[in-house]
């Protein structure tokens, strides 16, 4: 862990001095502070961080000391903490019981806050839970093994850190609300928990920022932002801030599958930042060796700039977005490949294979990109999931593909 001091010592001509280092950081010191909150986060020694586990705890430990060390406030119910117990179900049919005074798991949310003395409020997010030794949630097929999550999310995490040492040395006319959520694994729950019991009163909320899996920026410098539609600032906005050239890839649905979802739900307009899936997604190797961390600075520099882009503008409106996964066909088979959800281009580009499954019994590898299958074409996500809805259990189909710019064919046994 790092020197956790605000001071540093000089001895100059057999004199001791310490002076305060109060300036905001160098993008040297970010990059730096990036690494070791994601090495310490994703270590063995915290056992995956899973919610209710000494490694969930330990976890937030450090957070709310890096949280008091970057000069935040407590806006906790306990500090900087806020505990909250889930009831798990015992029937698989019944959601879990989040807030509930009786047995259950204890999770806990790290809140910090900075005062800018302003009506509006501004909530940046990330979950710092993991999966653990795996269980439920895991795509591994091996033995038992810790699933230290180094991208998912200790790299969200560290962004979160990195953006409250750099936006309290800068003026904004927002407050801002840094949040770690637990139980995001098992349901949003600790997300769930805020925005039913929070600290600050939710209609001060300008709008949410989530990060979550943003540590795997690719050579394209490929960004996702899911949420983009749920307010009209958001777009217009985005381009001006890109000052790195990053290549945006938007989706407007406030909706999805982590803890922006919660606040979006509030009506509150919601961004999602995500560099994309991968193979080692819910597995032990999600190691904080194969994070980019020059990549993960890139992100938090732009969403420091779209902050004060954003700052420009009066409370910004909330609309209402279609569900993105609401009106997702249902389908009973999977190709058992991994898309690349950060593919803007035409079809279904193969991020990942995973083993003794269609795709790979096939012959299909990552990379490739499905352009038919069976009488369908496939232009994109949408068009590929619909396509697989109308499979069953033992059907066949052909697929086409492209690999190296040459078009193939195989078959496959659903």
């Amino acid at each position: 862990m790092k020197n956790k001091s605000n001071y540093f010592l000089l001895l100059a001509g057999g004199i001791l001095f310490t002076f305060s280092c109060n300036q905001a950081p160098t993008d040297a010191e970010l990059l730096q502070n990036l690494k070791s909150d994601v090495i310490y986060l994703a270590a063995d020694d915290l056992g995956g961080r899973a919610i209710g586990t000494q490694g969930e705890q330990k976890a937030a430990d450090y957070l709310a000391a890096e949280f008091e060390e970057a000069g935040l406030e407590p806006k906790g119910t306990d500090g900087f903490m806020q505990e909250f117990k889930v009831s798990k179900p015992t029937n698989p049919h019944e959601e879990a019981l989040i807030g509930t005074d009786g047995e259950g798991v204890t999770g806990r949310n790290v809140i910090g806050f900075i005062d800018n003395k302003s009506e509006n409020t501004i909530v940046i997010g990330a979950h710092f839970d993991h999966l653990g030794m795996g269980s439920e949630g895991s795509l591994h097929r091996g033995d038992s093994a810790i699933h230290n999550g180094a991208d998912d999310n200790a790299s969200g995490t560290a962004a979160l850190v990195a953006l409250a040492k750099i936006l309290k040395h800068e003026e904004h006319k927002s407050n801002f609300l840094f949040i770690a959520f637990s139980g995001e694994e098992n349901g949003l729950w600790g997300s769930n928990y805020f925005v039913k019991n929070p600290t600050i009163d939710l209609a001060s909320v300008n709008y949410m920022i989530n990060m979550d899996m943003v540590g795997r920026l690719n050579e394209e410098k490929t960004l996702a932002i899911n949420g983009v539609g749920t307010s009209p600032s958001f777009v217009p906005a985005l381009d001006l801030a890109n000052a790195d050239s990053l290549k945006l890839v938007t989706s407007e649905s406030g909706v999805g599958p982590s803890d922006h979802t919660s606040f979006y739900l509030q009506d509150l307009p919601v961004l999602h930042f995500f560099t994309g899936q991968h193979e080692d997604y819910h597995k032990p190797t999600d190691d904080s060796e194969l994070i980019n961390y020059e990549g993960l600075l890139l992100v938090v520099k732009y969403i420091d700039r779209l902050i004060d882009q954003l700052d420009q503008e009066p409370k910004l409106a909330f609309t209402k977005t279609k569900d993105s996964s609401g009106d997702s066909p249902r389908f009973t088979v999977s190709l058992g490949v991994v898309p690349d959800y950060l593919y803007d281009g035409k079809g279904m580009r193969i991020d990942g294979v995973s083993e003794d499954k269609p795709g790979q019994a096939a012959g299909l590898m990552k990379g490739d990109v499905v352009i038919q299958m069976g009488d369908s074409t496939i232009v994109d996500m949408m068009s590929y999931m619909r396509a697989l809805s109308s499979f069953q259990k033992g059907d066949e189909t052909l697929i086409g593909y492209m690999r190296s710019g040459e078009k193939k064919e195989a078959k496959v046994v659903f």
